[in-house]
């Protein structure tokens, strides 16, 4: 072992291998933070210019890529609403707030030291533990997946600010958008109204484009127009964007907890194939929140609520990959990417790869460490300069959003289908933001609906229609009851809050 690592240690630090780090995450930064091209997409990319490369380095530059890609669809969230890449859509929550605030350069210190300190621990747990818990992810059937994806959607009363029942309505929206297209059990076509481009669906990313990204062009170029902003928007304050970014000391130490349990909660559902990092970064958010000692600032700023879901996401990088190396089964979209890179070189995931290619297995584990060490300078170096885009007046940043988000939608599955649905998107956005109705949870119900229909249909197949298959496995139940816990807890406090609200004037007059 001790070999191993000896030797993976000297052929990461070669020339070539360095520069394809640095040249990786340059690439995966870049792709990341324009709205629409996701890692799946920055991976599909730059995947041809592997194949006349080292195996070692080939896997070495895919690796980088795919860790600075998700860390980098932070940068739009956080400056400009809009998240680069799907994973991100938790980071716009706390993000803008901060960004709104003057605290931008903060915002996107904290954002890459938490994607760094996330895709670290993933990475050591990768190195070491891979094949138990590769192991262990196998015992997820249909009625966990279904527990998970239900314990996820309860998220959305958490996400829902200070009125939760619009929160439940946003979420319900989007539950009812995710039910359109074929039925993944019987085959039938569901709300496609007999229009054919309806059969597959929304597809996420220009409805994520559109929600977030578009909706904020429209409002950026009516509040220029009008000469005043939006009522559902904030002026952005861009008199400290060359402020402090880093944390400071006490505040990185009263983060560590979040970063470690975001970490590992990150790492364990990338195990998970099938899952990914969206629902990984709702899920740290919302733990974050359950935990914090500062409950009310989530949704107005919070440093914690930045930290949690870029620890979380770029833990699922290194999770992602542990099924993927030793089962030969893709965690999600990008890992079985990753899966054409590894038979591209003749490299043919499990035991034998350990064993016969050892040497290039720990090469790609050791750059991890390095490629997240590489995502926090460059992060932390480019802060300032990426907050310079907030000077940019809305009248000219409007429709400069607007048009990669046109660049975005198309580039998926080049289409103009794409553009209509993001532009619909973008309107509904837009109204939705006029009015108070949170947007995350909608996109949480998009992500987490289908994956609870299949796993309600498949389970319920498997055990000849018994529903008590739900409440008799282990990991189903607690995953059910932690969704309990999580979903009544918002409404608890609450109540709590009017309680209190009620009995302090009482408690004055009788005084």
């Amino acid at each position: 072992m001790f070999d191993l690592w000896m030797g993976a240690a000297i052929n990461v630090f070669s020339f070539t291998n360095i520069l394809a780090i640095i040249c990786g995450v340059i690439f995966g930064v870049f792709t990341g933070a324009l709205p629409g091209l996701s890692s799946t997409m920055a991976l599909a990319i730059i995947i041809p210019f592997t194949f006349t490369m080292d195996p070692a380095t080939s896997l070495i530059l895919l690796g980088a890529v795919y860790c600075a890609s998700v860390y980098a669809g932070s940068i739009s969230a956080i400056l400009l609403n809009t998240p680069g890449t799907p994973s991100a859509a938790a980071t716009v929550i706390d993000g803008y707030e901060m960004t709104k605030k003057g605290l931008s350069a903060k915002a996107l210190g904290i954002s890459a030291i938490a994607s760094g300190f996330g895709g670290i621990v993933s990475a050591i747990i990768l190195a070491t533990v891979a094949p138990m818990l590769a192991k262990q992810a196998l015992r997820f059937g249909p009625p966990e997946y279904f527990a998970l994806a239900v314990f996820g959607l309860t998220i959305i009363s958490s996400l829902a600010g200070k009125n939760p029942w619009k929160g439940l309505l946003a979420g319900t929206l989007g539950i009812v958008l995710a039910t359109v297209g074929m039925d993944p059990i019987q085959g039938y076509a569901r709300y496609t109204f007999n229009t054919a481009a309806l059969i597959e669906g929304f597809s996420l990313i220009p409805v994520l484009i559109g929600l977030f990204s578009a909706s904020q062009a429209f409002s950026l170029m009516i509040s220029s127009k009008t000469g005043k902003a939006d009522q559902s928007e904030e002026k952005v304050n861009v008199s400290d964007i060359s402020g402090k970014m880093l944390p400071s000391f006490k505040e990185f130490r009263g983060l560590l907890p979040n970063l470690g349990r975001s970490s590992i909660i990150g790492t364990i559902i990338g195990i998970i194939p099938g899952v990914g990092t969206d629902p990984a970064a709702f899920i740290a958010y919302n733990e974050a929140k359950r935990w914090s000692k500062k409950k009310d600032e989530f949704g107005k700023g919070s440093v914690e609520g930045i930290a949690a879901p870029e620890a979380s996401n770029n833990a699922v990088t290194g999770g992602s990959l542990v099924p993927l190396l030793t089962l030969g089964i893709p965690g999600n979209a990008v890992s079985a990417i990753f899966l054409g890179g590894l038979l591209i070189h003749g490299l043919k995931p499990g035991a034998e790869l350990f064993e016969k290619s050892g040497e290039i297995v720990y090469s790609l584990f050791f750059s991890l460490f390095l490629a997240n060490i590489v995502v926090i300078i460059i992060g932390l170096a480019g802060a300032r300069v990426f907050s310079k885009v907030l000077v940019v007046p809305p009248v000219i940043l409007g429709p400069i959003i607007l048009m990669l988000s046109i660049i975005g939608a198309y580039a998926i599955h080049n289409n103009y289908y794409d553009i209509w649905m993001m532009l619909g998107f973008g309107v509904l956005g837009y109204l939705l933001r006029r009015y108070g109705f949170p947007l995350a949870p909608i996109v949480l119900a998009l992500i987490l609906g289908p994956m609870a229909e299949m796993s309600l249909s498949q389970g319920l197949i498997m055990s000849g229609n018994d529903w008590t298959i739900f409440v008799t496995r282990p990991i189903a139940v607690v995953l059910l009851l932690l969704a309990l816990v999580t979903f009544i807890s918002p409404f608890l406090r609450d109540r709590k809050k009017n309680q209190d609200s009620i009995e302090k004037p009482n408690e004055k007059e009788a005084s």
